[in-house]
């Protein structure tokens, strides 16, 4: 019962800024780590950035300085604000998430993604 949706994707040139958003619906008593990964064609998921529940954050060395990762622990809610966007920033984006449902245990959810392109 308990679901991530992403919304916000689209298709933007290159220089240009996106912001990507995710909120967690169902059972839930609390959310651990929460963030972003993202898959290109032909290539592995990778990590985005991520944000645990007390406010640290972890970002791939290649997004360092362009994106930034917020999240609102009372809405279940996670955000990615990404500028300065790259045609290697094309890529189906998912939202993540380690979730203590009510009632327990605790589990790890994905959204079903949402589909950024950088293209001129």
């Amino acid at each position: 019962q308990v679901q991530l949706v992403e919304s916000g994707g689209g298709l933007v040139q290159p220089g240009g800024s996106l912001r990507l958003s995710c909120a967690a619906s169902g059972s839930i008593l609390s959310i651990y780590d929460m963030g972003w990964y993202r898959q290109a064609p032909g290539k592995q998921r990778e990590l985005v950035a991520t944000m645990t529940r007390g406010g640290r954050t972890n970002y791939a060395d290649s997004v360092k300085g362009r994106f930034t990762i917020s999240r609102d622990n009372a809405k279940n809610t996670v955000s990615l604000q990404m500028n300065s966007l790259k045609p290697e920033d094309t890529a189906v984006y998912y939202c993540n998430a380690d979730i203590i449902t009510n009632p327990p245990p605790r589990s790890n959810y994905w959204g079903q993604g949402t589909q950024v392109t950088v293209s001129s």
